[in-house]
């Protein structure tokens, strides 16, 4: 579903360079890395010396402003303020020790998985770790993809809520199977995307009461290959990444399809700003999938979280990025991109 526009000129975007019918103009929005962020721990010998993560999964902005780094490792949940110095880690014992794993070829059906999860001696400390989410009202999320559950927990580690059922896979009302993300609509219903082992979007009331669901396992309008990350803008519309399919699709909030934006390579993630943009992995984009500005060096990001200037993104390679937007180079265009177009 697209929208129309606010005014009279045709619009395509590249890069940084927008070619209209009014002329060409430079996009507002500029990312330049910042670097090394977080800050370099200091040894006993009072020496800079970097932070052993294990693989990074997840990244987002607490209501205080700090930052969560959500690894998969020892004190799998890492807190760093804005400007990268360490505050406080927790989480030991929460995250299961499976990991997901891939279906050998020769053994996956048209309509199956090509995921499963490895457990024991097999698996790896604190791998469940999948996503990190902050709603509204400041609560935190963890994703366990393995663990097949997923907790709302207050900013000290403890637990509110839990959906899904600890260490069962299943794909009923109150199973996952490997979940993969969390989203949250302006009206407080929660959105999971049941990923690996299912091919599904469930939802919830705020108390975590099951509602509906949507989805299977192909290619077509509001099915999936793999639905990976999750995102819910201010007016209710979901956006879910189906990763295996390179295309990111739109709902509305009961699951009816909208719109997809295909052949996005390396794509994980989803996150809507608050200025009602989205990132897809590291492209901003308007909400109707128009690029907008392009992270360089920061894409294939498996998590990313954005607050005022800042950009975070979580790679799996064990680091965190942070990128700060540069001034507006453009007076006519307000930083964050063009005038956004009227919505249908």
């Amino acid at each position: 579903m697209m929208r129309t526009t606010m005014f009279h000129c045709t619009v395509s975007v590249f890069a940084f360079l927008v070619t209209s019918g009014c002329g060409s103009v430079e996009l507002a929005v500029d990312y330049s890395e910042e670097e090394p962020w977080p800050r370099l721990a200091r040894s006993v010998a009072d020496t800079p010396t970097a932070w052993n993560f294990g693989q990074v999964v997840a990244v987002a902005t607490a209501n205080d402003g700090n930052v969560l780094v959500l690894h998969r490792g020892a004190n799998p949940v890492m807190v760093f303020s804005p400007a990268g110095e360490f505050v406080r880690a927790w989480g030991d014992g929460l995250f299961s020790h499976g990991k997901v794993a891939g279906v050998a070829a020769g053994s996956v059906t048209p309509t199956g998985s090509r995921y499963s999860a490895v457990y024991g001696a097999a698996g790896c400390h604190a791998c469940g770790a999948h996503a990190v989410r902050v709603d509204p009202d400041g609560h935190i999320w963890l994703v366990d993809a393995p663990g097949h559950v997923i907790y709302k927990m207050t900013s000290d580690g403890d637990v509110l809520l839990r959906l899904g059922t600890q260490g069962v896979a299943g794909a009923g009302p109150d199973t996952f199977n490997l979940p993969t993300d969390v989203g949250f609509s302006p009206g407080g219903d929660i959105y999971v995307s049941d990923g690996y082992g299912n091919a599904r979007v469930v939802k919830f009331s705020s108390d975590g009461t099951y509602l509906s669901e949507w989805g299977s396992r192909g290619t077509g309008p509001g099915e999936f290959g793999l639905p990976h990350g999750i995102a819910v803008d201010e007016d209710g519309r979901v956006y879910v990444v189906d990763r295996d399919n390179r295309r990111v699709q739109v709902f509305d909030g009961n699951g009816m399809f909208l719109d997809e934006w295909t052949d996005l390579v390396g794509v994980q993630t989803v996150f809507v700003t608050k200025a009602q943009q989205i990132w897809t992995g590291g492209t901003l984009r308007t909400l109707d999938g128009e690029p907008l500005a392009e992270l360089v060096n920061g894409g294939g990001g498996h998590g990313l979280a954005a607050v005022d200037t800042a950009v975070f993104v979580a790679q799996l390679s064990g680091r965190v990025q942070k990128f700060n937007r540069g001034p507006s180079r453009n007076r006519e265009f307000p930083i964050g991109g063009p005038i956004e177009p009227q919505r249908k």
